[in-house]
């Protein structure tokens, strides 16, 4: 990797995510490493399922252990503790640490902290690097990385795995569709950074004129914790759910992605189809972040 710390896709080349992926596929075919005594801090200010368990099952199955800050609730945050101290503390338990935060930017903050490496695991609506990491593996699995045509729906004003995945694909050669409501469109710092990079950034409104285009569907939920509004969300919840009907007009080899979790933007039905891959991408958390957690934690050039 090119930095010590992982808190954007931006910093991502295609040769570093090729590196990753390539090494994700040697964990994935069984290969194992010996990381005993290797301790990576888990300080999550948000709840996860997903990323928490699978950062804790890569570093355990790369022969490594975990050290939890545990809920937010029963930490020393409840007392009034800064972040940066709270992360200065875990520099002296762990070899390096995962960050999930609310406020967008924490990561940055705690990387000027610390020492060792800090991973991004969510920070507000900004960015999801290591999610990034295993999406492009889930679509080099099923449509290649390259001369494919990528859709993302749903929340693209406040999800993070949305704005990491889409600078990600600059890239590669994948053509871009953003299909939204309005009000959830890409933010204008998102749209500018895509244009700089080389991006042609196609928007909609609708699904149905652009899904026979695609290669990969990639759907997200309406995130009612990022709303300010409660009737804003309202306003938008249900809209751009898709179920087995609507695939009905898709390629036959079109790629369903998720970052889950769902709630009812994806029918069940849809679970039964060949369409369905968002609990691959789930399992592929795994050794993407073995592989990440690999290369992060040489000795050589740590503490």
């Amino acid at each position: 990797m090119r930095h010590d710390h992982l808190i954007s896709a931006r910093q991502l080349s295609r040769a570093d995510v090729e590196a990753v992926l390539d090494r994700a596929a040697e964990f994935d075919a069984g290969e194992r490493v010996d990381r005993t005594g290797d301790l990576l801090g888990l300080c999550f200010f948000e709840p996860s399922t997903r990323t928490k368990m699978s950062f804790d099952t890569a570093m355990k199955r790369l022969g490594g252990d975990t050290v939890d800050m545990g809920p937010v609730d029963s930490s020393s945050v409840k007392k009034g503790e800064s972040l940066a101290d709270t992360v200065r503390v875990v520099e002296g338990y762990a070899d390096a640490i995962v960050l999930r935060h609310p406020s967008e930017g924490a990561a940055t903050l705690a990387s000027e902290f610390v020492d060792v490496p800090v991973i991004n695991a969510g920070d507000g609506a900004g960015q999801h690097p290591t999610q990034t990491l295993l999406d492009l593996y889930t679509i080099r699995e099923n449509a290649g990385l390259d001369d494919i045509t990528v859709g993302i729906m749903g929340d693209l004003k406040y999800g993070r795995t949305v704005h990491s995945l889409a600078e990600a694909l600059t890239e590669f050669d994948a053509g871009q569709h953003f299909i939204s409501p309005e009000s959830l469109r890409l933010p204008r710092n998102v749209r500018y950074d895509l244009h700089e990079s080389g991006a042609d950034v196609r928007e909609h409104t609708g699904l149905e004129t652009v899904l026979p285009e695609l290669d990969v569907l990639y759907v997200t939920r309406i995130q009612r914790e990022r709303f300010a509004d409660e009737n804003e969300y309202r306003q938008v919840a249900g809209e751009y759910r898709i179920d087995a009907g609507t695939l009905e007009a898709a390629r036959d080899d079109l790629t369903v992605m998720h970052p889950l979790p769902r709630v009812d933007e994806i029918a069940a039905d849809v679970d039964e189809t060949d369409h369905a891959h968002y609990f691959d991408q789930a399992h592929n958390g795994v050794p993407v972040r073995m592989a990440l957690l690999d290369r992060m934690l040489d000795r050589g050039d740590r503490r």
